[in-house]
């Protein structure tokens, strides 16, 4: 297959807003693809160099790509780059380690583009980028996976969810047909996506879901991990499925040494913890989470906390159809109840009030609420597991809108937030584009295009004028804005009709704030 059909796919897909047009080509596109090209073109679509279960990164930056675009010369006026040629591109580029390595990354990257034509070269810098805007999300990507292999959805739905990778899935798919889709089941080594969990604020809604009692937990405010064993082998990976052993040796340690199973999947937190112990805001664990090297002088800087809260596989065999009960007492057996989630089993709304007082009292974000006979679903989210924290919220003004693509594509939908600065001017505090229906969409993509002060094809800068609550985790401290800070999840909860800008939160007021989150919460200078 040739990178420049690649190309045109990318270029049509992004052009077609059907549903149903973008499946079609896609599968015809997967079905024309030698057995050795599936998982390099799928991984593409998905906007990764590499399949999602492949630990290799080409680490290209936004700055370097563009410095080796400008200086590669003009785009070749015919295409001779096939598909697989990309593919062992990406693969030398994330070869080059230790010294020169920046260069030799640079001039691996250089020849490919000199190579590719001007739509190829769109095409790597959105791969290398991870930012496609084809409007193929994972969905669409299963959809077309069925149609291409004339296997069934839910077999191929079912086995991504438990090899998380749908370059692999598609590998299967098409090789193998549904009675290799239906053999795939958990995997050491293979994460899972984790299983998910609705969010309540009303006890009452959760003891009617769960039967009148149900298991709380800590909601810990730190980075979910699953962890993989196999005798001394000790594998670790993020929520998104990136592989961050390294990352985590006392981790590593603990499970090692300390787990009374020879195999074993484990789902758990970690959280980086103050000298007193409290927990450290989420921006200090991210020091330690993204840290490959020097690793072990940062540990002493930013010791973390193991919180283990879900055992799915145990001395070979799988626990994701047992009740949560059962998972739940495999996991205090084969820890010996060291590293569990602080946990309780109630019926009764004041004894989880007071658990819940207790939780944010302990500087976390609330607590988890869990159907004792719940079976672990991988990636799905619904009422068989709760979460329950109390929603802060500031009220920010809209000062520019990026625009959409895919589904949202003539929307704009990813809104950058300002809280007041003085009289007159507003100080950028994050993005968002969560919180808001298909309607209100379109209804503030008309509003904001009245306050148009400049476009420049990407992003719609526009006079300050309309004021939303906007519901965050944290406040954290950000040298990206000139406020200094960054809310942690950021969220629209309501369009504020009621205010003017000059109503909005003050800058003086999100200091104040930042600062009260240290009540519970460890400081990191401490």
């Amino acid at each position: 297959m040739t990178f420049a059909e690649f190309a045109a796919l990318c270029r049509d897909l992004a052009a077609t807003r059907s549903r149903l047009a973008k499946i079609d080509r896609t599968a015809h596109f997967l079905r024309r693809l030698a057995p050795e090209e599936v998982g390099i073109a799928v991984a593409f679509l998905t906007a990764r160099p590499f399949p999602a279960s492949d630990p290799r990164v080409a680490e290209v930056s936004f700055a370097t790509l563009s410095s080796i675009l400008e200086s590669a010369g003009p785009p070749a006026a015919a295409s001779n780059l096939s598909l697989l040629d990309v593919g062992q591109a990406f693969a030398d580029i994330a070869a080059a380690s230790g010294p020169g390595s920046r260069r030799a990354k640079a001039e691996r990257l250089s020849t490919l583009l000199r190579r590719a034509t001007a739509d190829e070269r769109q095409v790597i810098a959105g791969i290398l980028l991870g930012e496609m805007r084809i409007g193929l999300h994972d969905g669409l990507i299963q959809d077309a996976i069925a149609a291409a292999a004339g296997a069934p959805l839910d077999q191929v739905r079912r086995a991504a969810l438990f090899v998380s990778d749908l370059s692999e899935v598609a590998r299967i798919a098409l090789g193998e047909g549904g009675d290799g889709l239906g053999r795939v089941g958990v995997r050491l080594f293979v994460p899972l996506l984790p299983m998910l969990a609705e969010l309540s604020g009303d006890f009452d809604e959760v003891f009617a879901a769960h039967g009148g009692h149900t298991a709380l937990e800590f909601k810990y405010d730190g980075a979910r991990i699953q962890i993989h064993k196999q005798g001394d082998l000790v594998r670790i990976w993020s929520r998104r499925l990136t592989e961050v052993t390294a990352s985590l040796p006392e981790v590593v340690d603990i499970v090692r040494h300390k787990l009374r199973a020879q195999t074993a999947i484990l789902d758990g937190e970690v959280v980086a913890a103050g000298p007193d112990g409290r927990p450290l805001p989420f921006q200090e664990l991210m020091r330690r989470f993204r840290r490959v090297h020097e690793v072990e002088q940062l540990a002493g800087q930013v010791p973390l906390v193991l919180y283990l809260f879900d055992c799915l596989l145990i001395d070979g065999r799988s626990l994701i159809d047992q009740p949560y009960e059962a998972r739940w007492a495999a996991l205090e057996r084969a820890t010996g109840g060291a590293h569990l989630a602080r946990r309780i089993v109630t019926g009764d709304a004041a004894t989880a009030q007071a658990f819940l007082r207790e939780a944010l009292a302990a500087g976390h974000e609330g607590v988890m609420a869990k159907e004792l006979d719940s079976p672990y679903a991988p990636g799905s989210r619904g009422k068989r597991w709760f979460k329950i924290k109390p929603a802060d919220t500031i009220d920010c003004v809209i000062i520019a809108a990026d625009w959409g693509s895919g589904r949202r594509r003539g929307w704009l939908s990813n809104y950058h937030l300002a809280v007041r600065d003085g009289d007159d001017g507003f100080a950028p505090v994050g993005k968002t584009f969560k919180g808001l229906t298909d309607e209100e969409f379109r209804a503030m993509t008309e509003r904001l295009q009245a306050f148009r002060e400049s476009d420049d094809g990407y992003t719609l800068t526009v006079r300050p004028r309309i004021v939303v609550e906007v519901a965050y985790n944290e406040i954290q401290r950000s040298p990206q804005y000139s406020s200094g800070y960054a809310l942690r999840f950021a969220r629209i909860v309501r369009i504020r009709e009621d205010k003017n800008p000059q109503q909005a939160t003050s800058l003086a007021e999100l200091h104040a704030l930042y600062e009260g989150q240290f009540a519970a919460k460890s400081r990191p200078d401490a």
